[in-house]
């Protein structure tokens, strides 16, 4: 009998293997793999829109391999890896620094999911959503597949060095391992479900003790600076898109000549569009630099404000361009821009303002329902200093956009091209401290506010509700009574005006003293004279002088005898 058990159990020992294996958890091999599908799906997208430009070119000045190679450099550009171009007319080298922003979302999109799903290890249920504890751990998932996307993309770079336009090493260096870093690791901590915890502890390390106390609340502050902060960024960018599309609308025909003059054919067409939309986040965020003030660099010396813009170099027909405002001295259609960073300075001072009113208390959103003790509404010091910190992140965020947005075009005046990061960093800093702070503390005391219904009916503690029922009648009558005051106040107010305008006219109806009788004036020597200004020439004159008098009110002089005829 022993044996048979035996037996069974050895027999039963192949099939708990494979279910161990089976159901094991994967660990840093389908890391690596996640991360070499994600960046070889990135150059196949970018090959594939190389090549079908190539075919449909009517200049195809090189071959496939030609194409294959741009489009190696497309992608490390896309990560905002620096570019040189070889084929100048001068045979100097140019280098290429501003990089499509749209072209980001796509590596960025595919580390993220590559990475969320090596930390979720197959543990989605069937609607996709992943569970709530991981299978693989985060640090294996994320440096799995940062690895294995690096071994993809080091070739690529290598490949892409023997073309027209190859990558500048230091940048690519450090540009392509910096997306692929944290890229990845928001994948894998959203694939966790966002914990806290490892971005207290980074800023724990990171900040002094005093500071990370000021930030690491019990309140929540960081994640409410964290939420302003983004709204104000989102309105920003906003609102420089909008500016972006207002001024391409008000110089369209110059959009659409420049448009039809860069190029011939329909393919030429196309990567031009394609090109436009793909820059359409740099102009936005140029746009919002220029709301902010300190603007953008067209070249070398050449700054484009809204106090001035100075004339740029000359530059291709391109039609983005067109949307630059004129050279010359700002007006004030450029001053409105200003309107933007009001706005997105308010925004952020609205969500602090929220989170100073937590939900748990009654001028909180559902304040009141949940059965618990309300949350302590935060002082104002904490709100202004909420604020601050809310617009030190966007500020951050920012200066991250305009360093991103920019770069060289070429040497001498190319060399400088989009908003400066310190200086868009600092004037966000400025106009956000400033507009969510003066936002923040009075949408704070507002949101605080007892409603004039509930202080009417709610009555103190201890008091007999006749005897309140009664003070509150008496609120009434003497509020009442204080609008028949006023009432009378105001209409004596309006008999003395209207006595008063009675009086000034009577006044001027009537002679003044040394004024001669009859309306006459008195000329610079001291005669009367009745074609001198005297005091009733406004009065309408009458042909017949007895009658003006009398109608005028005024004495009339006594009439002259006639003489005796002459016998």
């Amino acid at each position: 009998m022993a044996d048979v058990i035996q037996t069974t159990a050895r027999r039963t020992r192949p099939a708990l293997l494979l279910t161990r294996m089976r159901d094991r958890s994967p660990g840093l091999d389908s890391a690596l793999l996640g991360g070499a599908l994600a960046a070889g799906l990135g150059l196949a997208a970018f090959a594939m829109l190389a090549t079908l430009l190539w075919i449909s070119s009517p200049y195809p000045d090189s071959g496939p391999d030609g194409a294959l190679s741009v489009a190696a450099a497309l992608w490390l550009l896309a990560h905002g890896a620096e570019l040189v171009r070889t084929d100048t007319l001068s045979g100097a080298p140019a280098p290429l620094g501003v990089p499509p922003l749209l072209l980001l979302a796509l590596p960025v999109w595919l580390l993220h999911r590559a990475a969320r799903d090596a930390a979720d290890g197959g543990a989605s249920d069937a609607s996709g959503a992943s569970g709530d504890a991981p299978l693989v751990h985060g640090p294996t998932a994320w440096a799995g597949v940062v690895l294995g996307y690096l071994a993809v993309g080091t070739p690529a770079a290598l490949y892409a060095a023997g073309g027209a336009l190859r990558p500048a090493w230091a940048s690519a260096g450090v540009c392509v391992p910096l997306v692929a870093v944290v890229a990845a690791g928001v994948g894998v901590w959203r694939a966790y479900g966002c914990p806290r915890g490892p971005l207290e502890r980074a800023v724990g390390v990171l900040l002094p003790r005093d500071v990370r106390h000021l930030l690491l609340g019990p309140d929540g502050r960081l994640g409410v600076a964290a939420r302003a902060a983004a709204a104000g960024a989102a309105v920003l960018v906003g609102g420089g898109a909008l500016l972006l599309t207002v001024s391409l609308l008000w110089h369209g025909g110059e959009t659409q000549d420049a448009f039809l003059r860069l190029t011939q054919g329909w393919s030429g067409w196309v990567a031009v569009l394609l090109l436009g939309v793909a820059l359409l986040p740099n102009a936005a965020v140029w746009a919002t630099a220029y709301a902010l003030g300190p603007g953008f660099f067209l070249g070398a010396g050449h700054a484009v404000t809204p106090l001035s813009a100075t004339p740029a170099p000359l530059l291709p027909a391109f039609p983005l361009l067109a949307a630059v405002p004129d050279a010359g001295a700002g007006t004030p259609v450029n001053w409105a821009a200003g309107v933007v960073p009001l706005a997105a300075g308010a925004a952020a001072g609205w969500y602090v303002a929220q989170g100073a009113t937590p939900a748990g208390h009654p001028a909180g959103p559902g304040g009141g329902r949940s059965g618990r003790e309300p949350d302590a509404v935060w002082s104002q010091g904490r709100t202004a200093g909420v604020a601050g910190v809310a617009a030190v992140l966007c500020a951050a965020l920012l200066a991250l956009f305009a360093a991103s947005a920019g770069g060289p075009m070429g040497v001498a005046a190319l060399s400088r091209f989009g908003p400066v990061w310190w200086q868009t960093g600092g004037a966000t800093l400025v106009w956000i401290g400033l507009v969510a702070t003066a936002t923040a503390l009075p949408a704070r005391a507002w949101r605080c506010r007892t409603p004039r219904s509930e202080r009417a009916e709610r009555a103190p503690a201890g008091t007999d509700e006749k005897a309140w029922a009664g003070v509150r009648a008496t609120a009434r009558a003497w509020r009442a009574w204080a609008g028949v005051r006023a009432t009378a106040r105001a209409w004596r107010v309006w008999a003395g005006v209207r006595a008063t305008a009675r009086a000034w006219m009577a006044w001027i109806g009537s002679p003044r003293r040394g004024a001669p009788e009859g309306g006459t004036g008195t000329t610079a020597d001291g005669r009367r004279c009745r074609d001198a200004a005297g005091p009733y020439d406004f009065l309408p004159a009458d042909p017949a002088p007895g009658r003006d008098a009398l109608s005028r009110g005024l004495p009339t002089a006594p009439e002259t005898p006639k003489p005796p005829p002459a016998r």
